[in-house]
């Protein structure tokens, strides 16, 4: 696949439209579940043959001089979408952050439970993705691993109006994706893909170091409305190097 059509699958899925429905639907249980998404669409390949996949654990790091990221935010959540797979909160322009020089706009957010990144071999009971895209449509995705424990007041406004499988609803006061990350933002990084079909890669991966919390109720709310678990087992790392901000 040409790099211009790869970037347009990427983005595409980023705005939903390659994610749910139609042929060769997918889930994360059964005949549709994550070991069967390379052979459900052609389209879907990569979730198969991929070398370069994510999640991971991330327990095979070395120390790196990484530069912080400048992380550009104001409160532009405005809306969640239930799209069966997750719960997704659409973003207004004008945040964004910048890695490698480059600026990635935040596009939107979304929740999986439990984690799909594994740290240290730890499994965590929520992770969220912070999901951004460059002009020409390639990724950056900020990852944040979540402990149970006290009430998040971020999660508790989109919680407050959950919509159903296929409905959108408008959040009634806009949140802001920076506070849902941790004080402290060191990281981890690595070249990786989607977690969702089509599994396209080049997706480059943040993983905050410092977890951050939610309630227990928050989570049952989340893992009840969707069905269970919605994540995708860790891939094999293969021959990636993931650096550690030291």
């Amino acid at each position: 696949m040409k790099k211009a059509a790869l970037s347009f699958v990427m983005a595409s899925a980023v705005l939903g439209t390659a994610v749910a429905g139609g042929a060769g639907n997918w889930s994360y249980h059964g005949e549709t579940g994550p070991e069967h998404w390379g052979d459900l669409k052609e389209e879907y390949i990569m979730c198969k043959i991929g070398k370069n996949q994510s999640p991971v654990d991330i327990s095979r790091m070395v120390e790196a001089e990484l530069k912080k990221i400048d992380i550009n935010y104001k409160a532009g959540g405005v809306s969640v979408v239930n799209n069966g797979h997750t719960i997704k909160v659409s973003y207004e322009p004008g945040s964004y952050i910048v890695i490698d020089g480059i600026k990635f706009e935040l596009k939107q957010f979304h929740f999986h439970a439990p984690s799909e990144h594994k740290i240290k071999g730890k499994l965590y009971p929520f992770e969220a993705h912070l999901v951004h895209a460059d002009k020409d449509g390639n990724l950056a995705v900020i990852g944040i691993v979540f402990k149970e424990g006290k009430k998040n007041p971020v999660i508790e406004k989109i919680w407050a109006n959950l919509p159903q499988k296929g409905e959108k609803v408008k959040l009634a006061h806009k949140v802001n994706a920076y506070d849902l990350l941790p004080k402290k933002k060191k990281y981890y990084r690595y070249s990786g893909s989607l977690t969702t079909p089509p599994c396209s890669e080049g997706v480059r991966w943040i993983v905050m170091k410092e977890e951050m919390e939610l309630s227990k109720e928050q989570i049952e709310k989340f893992r009840k409305l969707m069905g269970g678990d919605t994540n995708r087992p860790v891939q094999p790392l293969n021959a990636r190097i993931i650096m550690e901000q030291d």
